[in-house]
Formats: structure tokens, sequence, C-alpha cells
């Protein structure tokens, strides 16, 4: 078992194209014996946002502060503190700060 805080792990700046103002830690991961999860906080500024893009895998995310939306190929939803979203593999998909506040979400993804 492996406990410590979030604030203990490297903010490792997201230098994706198309991403701005966007950060992560990640939070638990193959490197931490994690046998099927990894488990990343972002952390978006407000009027950042990350890329509009797809990959193969699902994740599933969980808005912990802040205002925001996902953007997908059948429009826009909004997003605050306690809204979940689960992202299908090649999804299209990107999320916006839309607030004046950091948007912080959890997003777990298969390893």
């Amino acid at each position: 078992m492996i406990v410590r805080m979030s604030t203990d792990i490297k903010v490792e700046d997201v230098r994706a194209d198309g991403a701005d103002g966007v950060s992560k830690r990640v939070l638990i991961s193959e490197v931490d014996g994690a046998p099927n999860f990894i488990m990343r906080q972002f952390t978006i500024q407000p009027g950042g946002n990350t890329p509009y893009h797809t990959h193969d895998w699902e994740h599933e995310v969980y808005v912990l502060s802040g205002t925001g939306r996902v953007k997908q190929s059948d429009g826009v939803r909004e997003l605050s503190a306690g809204s979940v979203v689960l992202v299908l593999p090649n999804e299209e998909h990107g999320f916006d700060n839309t607030g004046d506040t950091p948007l912080i979400f959890l997003c777990s993804i298969p390893k």
C-alpha cells in the first residue's frame, strides 16, 4: 500500500500541441506498482484548455473544483465540482476552463 499527499508529487506542465495553461500530477502509476490504472490530477488555469483529441483508451474524470466545459463531437457540456465524465475510446474530447479559478480534476486511465 502507498499513502502520500498529492502535494508531494511533482507538477508537470502539459506540453502537447493545443494545450494552454495545463499541468498535471501523476498520482498513481505503474511506477508505484499499480497493475491496472493510472490516476492523474490535472489543473487548467483560467482561460486554459486541453487539446481537442482522441485516443484508443477510455478515461474517467471527476471534477474537484472550478468550472469549465468538456467539448465533444455532439456539443459542449458544462462542468463544476462534483461532475463526472466518461470519455469512451476514440471519442473526440477537450476540456476548457471557463471560470476565474483553476479547474482541477482527477483523470483515471488504463495502464
